[in-house]
Parts: C-alpha cells; structure tokens; sequence
C-alpha cells in the first residue's frame, strides 16, 4: 500500500506539472483565452449582484466584483434567436430563426447556415481550440451542427430543453451528443456541462482556446440537483396551474447548482495559472419564465418588453478591465460576439458583417459611451408580431399590425415600461417607427439573399 500510494501521489504530481506547464506556454501567446457562459431562461433579478435575496450565486457576483456589470444589455427574446446572433455576429432576421426551434415539424429542417463566417470558424482559424458544452439549439442536421461551424469539441443537447436527470428531448427521444455521436451519461445535466468544461480547459491549457458554456439551467423541466425522478419529464411547458406545481425553491436550486458550476470553472483556471490571461464573460439568453424575477422590468421572455429582452452581462479580464465597474452602457448579443474577435485579434471579412460593436475600450474606459440603437422582433402572424427599437434612452414598442397599439417610453425614468408617452412625442414615434421599418427591410432583403423567398410561416414552438 505505501508503494501504491506514493505512486498514485506521483502520478498526481506529474499531472499538475503538465497542466502547469501548459497554463505557462499558453500565458507566453498574446492571444487571450475565452469563457463565454450562458444560462437559459434565468431572471434578471435573479443573480446577487443584479439584487437577488432568495437565490445565492456568489461565484457569478465574485465575476462583477471583479470586472464590468452592465445594467442595459439585451438578448433576444427566446433561446435559438439569441444563440443565432452570437453565434453569427448578426441579427437574426437575417437567417428567419425568430423563435425557438421545436424538437419536431419543419423545426428539423432548419438551422442556422455554416457560411464559414461564425464566432467559432473564425477563432479556429485564427488558431484557437474551440469548444462547446451545454445546450446548441440552432439546428439538427448536420449542416447545422456546432462542427460545421467551427467548435472542434461539442457536448450537450441539440434541442431547446431536456430532462435534466434522463437527457430526453420533447419528444422522449434521447438528445446528448458528444461531437455529433448520440452518447449515454450518468449524472445531472448542469454538473456533467461543468466537469467537460474543467476537461476542456485542462485539455487546451496549452494553446488559446474559446469555450463556450452553455447550461441548460434553469430552463424548464424545473428539476432541482440531488431529486431525480423515474419518470422521464419530456412534457409540454410547466405551469404554475400543475399539480404540484413547480417551486421558487426548485428554481433557485437549480440556477446555484449552475453558479457552482461557474466556481468550478474559475477555480480550474486559477489553478492552471489561465484566469490573468482569459476574458470571461457572463450573461443570459432572454428574459426570465413565470418563475423568475425580471425585476424592475416588465413581461418576461417571449416578449420585447424590457423583461423578456433585459438580461445579466458581465465581462471579467483582469489587468485589462477595471474590477468592479458598473456601466450603464447600452449593449445586445452580437456586441459580445465583435468583441470576443476584437480582444483575440481574430481577423474578420468584411463580409461577415458583424451587427455589433467591440465593448471593450467603453467598458474599459478608454473611450466614450455610444449612443445605440437596437432592434427586436418577435411572434408569428402580423397581428400577434411585436417590434421594437432602442435609440438612446427612448425605446418603441409596436404591438400587432398597421392598427395596433404603439408604446413610447423613456428607459431612463420608467425601466419598467409603465408610462407611455407616445401622445406627447409623436415625432419621436415617427421617427423610431420609420427607424424599424427600413431595419425589416434591410434584414427581410438579406434573408431573402441568403435562404430564397420566405414560402411558409416560421415554426412555432
């Protein structure tokens, strides 16, 4: 036994060598190291830093404790179409993927198009190991998939939800794929995402690398860590109205299981002497579901109200972001994926056509605010489709067709969208409703340039 343990001791210590070894050769390139991370469905309110008091997440507040917490980014308001803009760098309109894609339908048949211009294609080429553990949710088919654009580990499911102890999709089918090959795992989905996630950093401590984090919590099945069930939960949505129905309690369980998960990671990078030369990045894909709280905001996702488009941002690299800033610097999905290229210096075509802004010489201080504006639509037939746009503080909300409800509100004294001032400033709503008009043209005409005519409705979830 004293052989075998001073062996076992031995073995450890060559690890942590290598692993050690790495981490320096890796230090000694220019280039920064990326953790992009993601929850799914989570609220604004919902993290301590963004004013929880029932939900502890110390290690996602340790992150704004030590670098920038924006308070006016956006996301769009359902899963696929935010994880389209990062992964594209554009609005999504642009390829019709508008709404979550179902697990079933025409759903199977679409998917974000592999132009050779996305986030992970562009980092692979500029040299960078790139990964993805969590959920993808832009397509089934293998065109579609996380390998055709760039990722060269992919791990999760390929849909929008699954069961977090079974990993079946909606329609019961299993949904875990380990680089495009269906895969049978033990364990509960957040934890399974965080321990690929230390393998991958440990994996590529040696050479920049982009990972990219996306955890499933805690989007519904509302299955706390530590309660697995025989019965697999491939059901339709959860309501308030089951029997029982889901708790508070089960949903913060679920979004500190992931926070853990993010300590872990952090900790993978301390360890391995990575975290003075990687950005990390936090945010959220929309507003929160019915048991979230999205407060000071109003509505929640499905909706480009503030509460299903306002979600968490947090940028940490330490020695080039100031520790502690809180910025009010207006900012949407597309802006994250110009500045991860911009801090890597990974070339960009000009025809990639990136939608958004590198954030950080404003988060960094070194440069001005910018005033933005930012577009969102949502829905399916015209008179159920929401549109809005954000210039500078004032924000329109246009709700049906031709005849239905205009909303003008100004985010600096009403967050909340509770007073509407489109009766005192009808040139502002004519001027913004133009604004959104020639947006729909411009993305309708590059859809049309990229996918062909639109010939049926888009799916809905």
């Amino acid at each position: 036994m004293p052989l075998l343990r001073a062996f076992l001791l031995g073995l450890a210590a060559a690890f942590m060598a290598f692993e050690a070894a790495g981490a320096i050769a890796n230090r000694a390139t220019s280039r920064p190291n990326v953790v992009f991370i993601m929850t799914d469905d989570a609220g604004y309110a919902d993290f301590g830093c963004y004013g929880a008091t029932d939900i502890r997440t110390p290690h996602i507040d340790r992150l704004a404790r030590e670098g920038v917490r924006m308070t006016d980014f956006y996301a769009m308001p359902q899963c696929t179409p935010t994880r389209a803009a990062l992964i594209s760098g554009r609005y999504q309109q642009r390829v019709r993927l508008e709404r979550a894609l179902g697990s079933a339908g025409s759903s199977l048949e679409m998917g974000l198009p592999a132009n050779g211009r996305t986030l992970p294609r562009l980092l692979k080429e500029h040299g960078y190991a790139t990964g993805l553990v969590g959920k993808w949710h832009l397509g089934y088919k293998p065109e579609f998939s996380p390998q055709a654009h760039g990722f060269d580990y992919a791990f999760g499911p390929m849909s929008g939800y699954v069961d977090f102890y079974h990993h079946v999709r909606a329609d019961g089918q299993l949904d875990f794929f380990e680089n495009g090959r269906p895969v049978t795992v033990e364990g509960y989905a957040t934890d399974l995402f965080t321990e690929r996630a230390e393998r991958f950093i440990a994996q590529h401590a040696a050479q920049p690398f982009f990972l990219a984090v996306t955890y499933t919590a805690p989007h519904w099945p509302f299955q706390p860590p530590g309660r697995p069930s025989r019965a697999k939960n491939n059901g339709a949505f959860q309501h308030p109205t089951d029997d029982p129905p889901p708790t508070r309690a089960d949903y913060a369980a679920m979004l500190e299981q992931a926070d853990a998960g993010v300590g872990r990671i952090l900790a993978k990078l301390e360890r391995l002497r990575l975290a003075e030369n990687t950005l990390v990045i936090f945010t959220n894909d929309n507003g929160g579901e019915w048991l979230s709280r999205n407060t000071p905001f109003f509505h929640r996702k499905g909706s480009v109200w503030e509460g299903g488009i306002r979600v968490p941002a947090i940028l940490r690299w330490p020695g080039r972001l100031p520790a502690g800033r809180v910025d009010p610097q207006p900012g949407i999905t597309m802006d994250l994926t110009a500045t991860i290229l911009a801090a890597t210096g990974a070339p960009v075509p000009p025809d990639a056509r990136l939608d958004g802004i590198d954030l950080l010489p404003i988060l960094a201080g070194r440069a001005p605010a910018r005033e933005r504006t930012l577009f969102w639509r949502f829905g399916g037939s015209d008179h159920r489709q929401q549109r809005a746009v954000r210039q500078g503080p004032w924000k329109l909300l246009v709700e049906g067709g031709s005849f239905s409800p205009t909303f003008l509100f100004d985010l600096r004294d009403d967050p909340g969208e509770r007073n509407d001032l489109a009766a005192q400033h009808p040139k502002i709503v004519a001027r913004l409703r133009a604004l959104i008009d020639s947006w729909e043209r411009e993305v309708e005409a590059d859809a049309t340039s990229i996918l062909g005519p639109l010939r049926s409705p888009a799916p809905v979830r």
